[in-house]
């Protein structure tokens, strides 16, 4: 069986382990392990939320556009965008208690697709955002601040899961999107601290905790004064 899905998957979907693959693949209530059945599930499953990606990364690009000529910048820096694996999907599911199950993954998981926008300025994240979820056809299922609000650690970024329509030939489906919008700084610190942190996170000193706070406090005043100055910019224009 496992011959099998990485033949017809050419190894460019899933590397996880066998006993992940099987349990995604073999596992189901009604005893049917037909491995193309299996297959076509998890390949359609992961085919909406690469479309629901597309989807969300398509309306922003449209914004970014769109300020750029209203306002003659680009709001937006740059775009990231990832899909949990088969492993992590599955990982999550367990951790918190759900059914392992593509059904149970639609239903309990909010972030199995993602898009990280990365903006210019703080005042860019809100107007992106709230831009974003005016639009008919997106649903905004829930928000974190945590630039209003940071982490204890200090970690800042906008977090929205938002629900946006995926069009096909015979259907449409709902599908929710997790995006975190901050700013370079912002992305700069929480990208070093999640490499340090997850180096020493079993033996993390509280005087590493404190210097990362530390940092994400002056780079937070530092984007403040940027946008102090931004503001002024466009005044004198």
């Amino acid at each position: 069986v496992y011959i099998v899905i990485r033949a017809r998957l050419k190894g460019e979907l899933f590397m996880d382990d066998v006993t992940v693959e099987q349990k995604i693949f073999l596992s189901s209530k009604d005893g049917n392990n037909d491995v193309e059945e299996k297959f076509d599930e998890m390949a359609g499953f992961l085919l909406l939320y690469h479309s629901a990606v597309k989807e969300v990364k398509t309306k922003l690009e449209i914004l970014d556009e769109e300020f750029k000529i209203k306002r003659k910048r680009n709001p937006i820096e740059y775009m990231k965008s990832r899909i949990k694996t088969p492993k992590s999907i599955m990982s999550k599911l367990e951790r918190k208690g759900f059914e392992i199950s593509i059904a149970s993954a639609k239903n309990n998981l909010h972030d199995i697709a993602g898009v990280r926008v990365i903006c210019s300025f703080v005042d860019d994240i809100y107007e992106v955002a709230n831009t974003l979820i005016k639009q008919d056809d997106i649903i905004l299922i829930e928000e974190k601040d945590y630039i209003k609000n940071p982490k204890p650690n200090g970690y800042r970024s906008l977090h929205l899961v938002v629900q946006v329509p995926v069009f096909f030939s015979e259907h449409v489906e709902l599908v929710r999107v997790e995006v975190q919008i901050r700013t370079i700084a912002m992305d700069f610190w929480a990208s070093l601290e999640h490499k340090l942190y997850y180096k020493t996170e079993k033996n993390a000193s509280l005087d590493i905790k404190h210097d990362l706070k530390e940092c994400a406090d002056v780079i937070s005043s530092t984007d403040l004064k940027m946008q102090q100055i931004q503001r002024q910019v466009e005044f004198l224009d």
